[in-house]
């Protein structure tokens, strides 16, 4: 099985908290089989088995409450 990995900026992480946040509401995305965030640098990426949208990341970024830039 193919899989599709995209790297996304994510603003306002500061804690180990912020990363758990994002990783499980963007982890919860229909596909999505992992999450890495790089706090230092705010990179997100999102591995998936199918493609996921640029909007359904940014609605979950938003749910746990930081920005997708």
């Amino acid at each position: 099985m193919s899989t599709i990995s995209e790297t996304y900026t994510v603003t306002g992480m500061t804690c180990g908290h912020c990363v758990a946040s994002v990783t499980e509401e963007v982890g919860a995305i229909d596909g999505v089989t992992n999450v890495a965030v790089d706090l230092p640098t705010g990179a997100v990426t999102v591995t998936s088995t199918k493609p996921v949208s640029v909007d359904a990341v940014r609605a979950a970024v938003d749910e746990a409450g930081y920005s997708l830039v």
